[in-house]
């Protein structure tokens, strides 16, 4: 036994198989406990460990000594093994001596494994052979073949190697049912030797029977999935070459196609329904089925392309027109006018067809309630039915705001609260959980330092430092001295704290951290981080050396703001206790006590002096005082706008330094500093410190948003809906962070500034005067995208607050029309076709909230010649916009 250890120990595989091979079954038993200690051992040592190289001939010996094939199939594929694994042809070798039923169990057990378990296909098709079971056609397995064929880099063509392949068609139609085609992706390219060409090949040749391969496709492509599906098979489907019989016996698959797939999917389908109408091949009922779904799709390419195919057909066969003409007025619901307007044209120019129809004529009434007002009136005066009413006055209903929760209290518990440290650690929570787990661990600490350690012992087990054996002391100090680690994330400010009640850190670097902190710098994000980290380092050296009974700067809401009555309830417990009031947590507890209610502050502040100590005098002159905002200036760099704030006198004196940086100067020059702990912040954070004072957040995510808008930024916007809900002014600052955020390159960014919006608005703190100017210099500057702004605008007024958009709108359209006029830099191509989208979605919302006035040099761009989208949708814009009487006048 003592030789197969010592063989496995020292890598050598076949000297292994040779010992195992003679053993009796009961000796290989008898084996196998010591090799799954083996397996434990070998499996806890690191990475870069020499034992590493055991692990192909630990595979070895335990596939020999396992006796049920489900235990040797799950020896084989463990996920330590694939650390090294042993040659497939050596694990084949020694299993052959057992019994073809039981290899064939083994083959399947392994193939039912997912893909990650990267079992070699060798191995599972040498099993698989010898045994002659039906080929396992599962994920692994069929990822194995594709990938095992791809990466055979002989100069045999793939279409050779394929038509070699003795069970061809059931792994092929396995490559239809593979759930996710990203594990082989890059395998399939294009041109002569691709997959597709190669399969198309062996179809036409008869090696693959021609229906089940052309079903399988179809079939693929009705399922869906992510790009590399229709990448896949929608050139196997093109290179099949279906004929008009093939075509027309799926007619019910392409009109779900064209429906419900992926967009080139559904033009692939678009095209075939297209060819068979316009040759009689699909009755008017079938196509009428067919453009019902497509016609509600929001690429207007394919929209446009039914409604021509609809006008050729209709102009072929008067007859259809009963059915069709119902189908056309479907796109009557579609978000954009131009389509409406189309649809309406060819319902004008047909609905003398629908005479002998009146049921078709009342549905193709129906429909036309959805269409824009002014193409309403016009489908009135057409279908000979009543005019709209006129509609009631608008009043705008906007999604309520969310509202601030109020943090509940610290556990009680011990055990409560290293559940809630544990889950923190683990998913980096929000500023409720985090504000709630430091004052738990300080209550805690204070109360019994011993029970709380036994209570988190199983969250910090498996923690990095507490891991002698890979981390020493030393390690663990370096880390947690401020020269070396820099400034803590609030996860990394846990570690410091748990760390030091285990004692991993001394009193000499908590100290140091306290005192010195990380060398100096001037970024944007400093100023905010540096507090943070120096909080976290207060409170790990007050655990070691003098415990609080509690945090003064605990916030009372999940925005971060304190309410003032429970600051001064706080700072008498401190006094009744004799206890020694935190430097920095009373600072942070300062500037996040509410002063905009001045009567609750007020009343506070009397109550504070009456303590008759410093904390109670200093909060009592703070609360009387109230919040105050710095001037403001603004700056270009290239297309950019930023913002430049003055000094905060308030701010500048009687805090500690890492607050007195929050009231610094800050110039456009700061925000773009480069400093190493880029990346680090954490914004929700960021606010709850000031949580009435957002603009001086703000301020300093200005140029983070407009990378958002002009350099590919993923993820900053995500912060803007917390700047919205935030307290104080709402000032220049957030307004163009919100503007730089609605023209945001990702869409889930764009998602995240409309969210803002609205909450600003529904708050009552949007200036849309100021957003709407904002929006148009950064489109003139060509910061901001048109078409990305309108869609953040569309999909705002989805929402109902049309009257808000239009708003916006109407401060931002007059500069675009103006340099539209002039020819200057918002007059290019991309400009104007995204300035055609910006005046739909204003004509939209003007139409539904019942706008009226005059638009500067809006009448310009409405009198141009052509159809152009910008021309007709400026004309549309100057009907809604006109007076009352105007309009009916222009009707009659």
């Amino acid at each position: 036994m003592s030789a197969v250890l010592e063989a496995v120990r020292a890598g050598r595989v076949g000297q292994t198989a040779l010992l195992v091979k003679k053993l009796t079954d009961a000796e290989r038993r008898a084996l196998l406990p010591e090799l799954q200690a083996l397996r434990r051992e070998l499996r806890a040592a690191p990475w870069e460990s020499r034992s590493e190289r055991g692990f192909p001939a630990l595979q070895v010996a335990g596939a020999m000594c396992q006796s049920g094939a489900a235990a040797a199939a799950t020896w084989i594929a463990g996920a330590d093994m694939r650390r090294r694994q042993a040659p497939a042809d050596i694990l084949l070798k020694v299993l052959a001596d057992r019994d073809t039923g039981w290899q064939a169990d083994v083959a399947r057990r392994l193939a039912a494994r997912p893909v990650s378990a990267d079992v070699p296909f060798p191995l599972m098709a040498g099993l698989v052979r010898r045994s002659g079971c039906d080929v396992p056609v599962t994920d692994a397995y069929v990822v194995g073949w594709v990938r095992y064929i791809g990466h055979t880099w002989d100069r045999v063509p793939l279409v050779d190697r394929l038509r070699a392949e003795p069970d061809l068609a059931p792994l092929v139609n396995g490559l239809f049912e593979l759930s996710d085609l990203g594990e082989v992706r890059w395998l399939f390219g294009e041109g002569p030797g691709s997959w597709q060409s190669a399969l198309a090949e062996l179809t036409d040749a008869g090696v693959l029977e021609r229906k089940a391969v052309v079903d399988a496709c179809v079939a693929r492509l009705l399922r869906g999935g992510g790009p590399t599906d229709h990448r896949v098979f929608l050139p196997l489907l093109g290179k099949l070459a279906l004929t008009r019989d093939e075509q027309c016996e799926r007619v019910a698959d392409w009109t779900a196609l064209a429906r419900d797939a992926a967009s080139p999917v559904a033009a692939h389908a678009q095209s075939v329904l297209a060819a068979l109408a316009l040759d009689g091949g699909l009755s008017p009922r079938q196509l009428a089925e067919a453009s019902e779904g497509l016609l509600f799709r929001t690429e207007k390419k394919l929209v446009r392309a039914q409604l021509v195919l609809l006008g050729k057909v209709l102009a072929r066969q008067v007859s259809s027109a009963a059915e069709l003409l119902p189908a056309v007025a479907q796109a009557f619901g579609h978000e954009d006018t131009q389509v409406q307007e189309r649809a309406l044209k060819l319902v004008e120019r047909h609905a003398g067809l629908l005479d002998g129809a009146p049921a078709a004529r009342s549905d193709v009434g129906v429909a036309a309630e959805r269409l824009s007002p002014a193409l309403r009136v016009r489908a009135a005066a057409t279908l000979g039915i009543a005019p709209a009413p006129p509609p009631e006055a608008y009043e705008e209903v906007l999604p309520p705001a969310p509202e601030p929760f109020r943090l509940a209290p610290a556990p009680d518990s011990a055990v409560e609260l290293a559940e809630e440290v544990g889950a923190l650690l683990a998913s980096d929570g929000d500023v409720a959980a985090f504000e709630r787990a430091l004052d738990g661990l300080a209550r805690h600490a204070h109360r019994d330092q011993g029970a709380l350690r036994e209570a988190l012992e199983p969250v910090v087990a498996t923690r990095w430092w507490r891991q002698p054996e890979s981390h020493g002391r030393r390690d663990t100090e370096e880390h947690f001295a401020p020269a070396r680690r820099g400034l803590l994330a609030t996860e990394g400010g846990l570690e410091l704290v748990l760390a030091t009640l285990y004692g991993a850190v001394s009193t000499a670097t908590l100290l140091a951290g306290l005192r010195g902190g990380p060398a100096d710098h001037d970024c944007a994000r400093h100023g905010f981080s540096r507090v943070l980290d120096v909080r976290l380092r207060e409170l790990a050296h007050r655990i070691r050396t003098d415990p609080q009974p509690l945090l003064l700067a605990t916030p009372s809401w999940s925005t971060g703001l304190l309410e003032p009555a429970e600051l001064v309830d706080r700072l008498d417990t401190y006094r009744r206790l004799g206890a020694r009031v935190g430097e920095v947590d009373f600072a942070q507890a300062m500037l996040r006590v509410r002063r905009e209610d001045r009567t609750a502050a007020l009343a506070a502040a009397g109550r504070a002096s009456e303590l008759g100590t410093p904390e109670g005098e200093r909060l009592a002159r703070w609360l009387s005082a109230g919040p105050t905002l710095p001037g403001s200036d603004r700056r270009t760099s290239g297309p950019r706008i930023l913002i430049e704030s003055a000094e905060v006198q308030e701010l500048r004196t009687d805090f500690p330094e890492a607050f007195r940086r929050l009231g610094r100067p800050f110039t456009s020059s700061d925000a773009v500093r480069y400093c190493y702990h880029w990346g680090q912040e954490n914004h929700q954070h960021w606010l709850a410190t000031l949580p009435e004072l957002r603009e001086l957040v703000a301020v300093r995510l200005v140029h983070d948003l407009s990378e958002a808008a002009l350099d590919d930024g993923r993820g900053t916007a995500a912060v803007l809906p917390l700047l919205a809900e935030s307290g104080g002014a709402a000032g220049e600052s957030t307004h163009l962070c919100v503007a730089y955020g609605l023209g945001a390159r990702r869409p889930e960014d764009r998602l995240a500034a409309v969210d803002a919006l609205l909450v600003l608005a529904a708050r009552g703190q949007l200036d849309a005067e100021r957003l709407g100017a904002d929006l148009g210099q950064l489109v003139r500057r060509g910061a901001v995208k048109p078409l990305r702004l309108a869609e953040s605008a569309r999909t705002a007024a989805a929402t109902g607050a049309d009257a808000t958009i239009w708003e916006t709108l109407r401060h931002t359209l007059p500069v675009l029309l103006a340099d539209l006029a002039t020819g200057g830099t918002a007059s290019g191509p991309g400009t104007a076709r995204g300035l055609g989208e910006l005046l739909s979605v204003a004509a939209d919302c003007a139409e539904r909230s019942g706008a009226r006035g005059e638009l500067p040099h809006l009448s310009g761009a409405a009198d141009r010649r052509g159809s152009a989208r910008l021309v007709v949708q400026a004309r549309r814009l100057r009907d809604a916009l006109a007076p009352a009487t105007t309009v009916e006048n222009a009707t009659k």
